[in-house]
């Protein structure tokens, strides 16, 4: 493990829904100082690479959940590690404070938090994303209802006959 100066945010780039936020922390990252205060990194497929950044993790679990490798060599992952971006992000600093607050020795907004990103981590598989993962139990009900709809709805886009268009020109000639 190296030592780093700024956290490394590991995601999934085979998935549209981890693009996109990788895309915001980028765009967020743009108007903060240099040198950058989290460094975007695709997961890709080399599970060395991922070794060498950390022992302890495996690119299955990198694929399935967000990581952020710390600079200390600490790892967090999923809500965990979406409240430290929020945390180093000079655009959402304030709000994320929140997460940090305890009530009787319980973080509630981390654990709403926590429970948001595990219903997106079991969702996002429903928008097109194989490399996440299949859908989790609770969700299968949901990905097999939206699949057979959209296979409805496509099938009766099919049927239907193709619009056909004649030209101005065409149609006049047929009355005269």
């Amino acid at each position: 493990m190296e030592t780093r100066a700024a956290p490394i945010l590991l995601f999934n780039d085979e998935c549209g829904v981890c693009r996109r936020i990788a895309r915001w922390v980028g765009r967020s990252e743009r108007h903060m100082p240099v040198p950058p205060s989290i460094v975007l990194r695709p997961i890709g497929d080399d599970p060395e690479a991922l070794k060498a950044l950390n022992p302890n993790l495996d690119i299955w679990d990198a694929y399935a959940t967000i990581h952020i490798l710390m600079p200390d060599g600490s790892m967090k992952r999923g809500g965990e590690a979406v409240a430290e971006v929020l945390r180093t992000l000079r655009s959402t600093r304030w709000f994320a404070r929140s997460f940090t607050v305890g009530l009787f020795g319980v973080r509630p907004f981390q654990i709403m938090l926590n429970a948001a990103y595990a219903i997106l981590a079991d969702v996002r598989p429903l928008f097109g994303c194989e490399s996440c993962g299949t859908p989790g139990f609770g969700v299968t009900p949901i990905a097999l209802t939206i699949k057979w709809a959209t296979s409805l709805f496509r099938a009766k886009r099919l049927r239907r006959p193709a619009p056909h268009f004649t030209s101005l020109k065409s149609s006049r000639r047929d009355l005269t």
